[in-house]
């Protein structure tokens, strides 16, 4: 089989070549280790190659594939499967730099849940994808190794902070990623990359160590198909100790959740959410797949939301949690900062305790206004984003629909949902400019599996190419 051939093939794909004996895990992560040698200077999705610790996994996959890997399950939905890690996530015994000169060298003596869970289901990690410092903005350049570019656009960033993991998805190295999402950091370059992602409910993927927004900063996946993703979830969700924010587990099978109609479900959508700064092929693209789900037997309604954009006080509690890192040594290390991230934390410093505990009970108050929403509805359709990918290094576009921009306040659409811990997730849904445009899935109340459903319909009834064919990176 060529080369390119394997790079594109999907988790569950490469799963079933295994089983056939068609593919063995080593030759597939040898291939797509070559591909990362040959494209990640141009694209910087990945900050770390761990290539010898992905050829260990994959030999111990094969003797697991074989029967002969002990006792425990010969081989569960990712094993063998080539899989990435959010250089955000704590890998025991590999670099771990969080995007930032200050943790150049770090390599933790611990993994974080997802990482453990990831090595123990025999799933070979590739490496640690590139993200912005500490994940600070929904752009992936950092001062390490720079920023994640877009596979369509060269030009044209990946989005963040998981851009590395996007991008990566996005051209062929490894079909399934770990990404975080504090604001929207999975669905921003899953729009942008034109793969699927999703931010699960808060607690469904245990982290650690805790972010200093803590219930806000949730763990998600970046995968080429809804199914793929299911099957990374079931690996990875489920509670922690280390994590008094994970849920309990529930015993969902999203492997078996993305299957089955999604008619009768009452869906409203918004092109806005009533405050919104959109562009106009974007709310026309986005507009359409609202009408797929019309013809998959849903009941769509258009609406306002009623409730006023969140941004205030999100962006106390986001400022203020990248400031509590410095409080003690901000004078020493200020010339390591990203500069854009050190003027929001000389902004946070001005925050009084009050304040930031005012933004706090507005966050309680404003997820009981959504939740009061969700309650008439079982779906919430918007936009991903309101643009398509803006230039590569860049903190933020400067303007959305003629309207000025601040560093998180040009994605108001991913934060809200957040500051609610609602389970949402981007599918790709057109093209604008040559580059991809996503539309957001919400759902209420640990209401996963109906999004991951969803979105699998929706990826049924209008398909998306899985890797960028665009004027980037291809397979040609």
């Amino acid at each position: 089989m060529p080369d390119e051939r394997l790079a594109q093939m999907t988790a569950r794909q490469l799963r079933s070549g295994y089983e056939s004996g068609e593919l063995t895990p080593a030759v597939v992560v040898e291939t797509v280790l070559g591909r990362i040698e040959r494209l990640n200077g141009d694209l910087t999705a990945f900050v770390t190659v761990t290539g010898d610790e992905a050829r260990r996994a994959a030999a111990a996959a094969e003797r697991m594939l074989r029967g002969g890997g002990g006792a425990g399950d010969p081989g569960g939905a990712l094993c063998g499967v080539p899989i990435s890690i959010k250089d955000m996530v704590a890998t025991q015994g590999v670099r771990t730099t969080m995007g930032s000169l200050l943790l150049a060298d770090w390599v933790p003596e611990f993994d974080s849940p997802s990482s453990e869970r990831l090595r123990a289901a025999q799933a070979p990690l590739l490496g640690k994808t590139t993200t912005s410092e500490f994940g600070w903005k929904g752009e992936s350049g950092n001062r390490v190794v720079g920023p994640a570019r877009n596979p369509w656009q060269l030009d044209r960033t990946a989005g963040g902070s998981s851009g590395g993991a996007a991008a990566a998805v996005a051209a062929g190295l490894g079909p399934v990623a770990i990404g975080t999402d504090g604001a929207g950091s999975v669905r921003i370059p899953a729009a942008f990359c034109g793969v699927f992602g999703i931010k699960p409910s808060a607690g469904v993927i245990p982290a650690y160590p805790i972010s200093p927004i803590e219930s806000m900063s949730h763990v998600g996946v970046l995968a080429t198909t809804v199914a793929d993703a299911a099957d990374m979830l079931d690996v990875v969700a489920g509670p922690d100790p280390r994590d008094r924010f994970s849920l309990p587990d529930t015993g969902s099978d999203y492997a078996s959740a993305v299957t089955g109609p999604i008619g009768e479900l009452r869906v409203a959508w918004s092109p806005d959410l009533g405050y919104a700064a959109v562009e106009p092929e974007v709310r026309e693209l986005t507009a359409a797949a609202a009408v797929t789900f019309e013809s998959l037997g849903c009941h769509i309604s258009e609406v306002v939301p009623g409730w006023d954009d969140p941004y205030p006080f999100l962006d106390a509690i986001w400022s203020a949690g990248n400031a509590a890192r410095h409080l003690q040594d901000l004078e020493q290390v200020r010339h390591l900062i990203d500069p854009g991230r050190l003027e929001i934390i000389e902004s946070a410093m001005r925050i009084t305790g009050p304040e930031l505990a005012a933004a706090h009970a507005a966050k309680s108050t404003f997820a009981e206004t959504v939740r009061q929403f969700m309650a008439g509805y079982d779906l919430l359709l918007t936009p991903t984003l309101p643009l398509t990918a803006f230039a590569a290094g860049a903190d933020q576009p400067g303007q959305v629909a003629g309207r000025p921009t601040e560093y998180l306040s040009w994605t108001p659409f991913t934060y809200p949902f957040n500051i609610t811990g609602l389970p949402a997730a981007s599918v790709p849904c057109g093209m604008s400019g040559g580059l991809p445009v996503g539309l957001q899935i919400v759902g209420g109340w640990r209401q996963d599996a109906l999004v991951m459903r969803a979105a699998a319909a929706f990826e049924e009834a209008a398909p998306w190419p899985r890797h960028a064919v665009g004027e980037g990176l291809s397979f040609d």
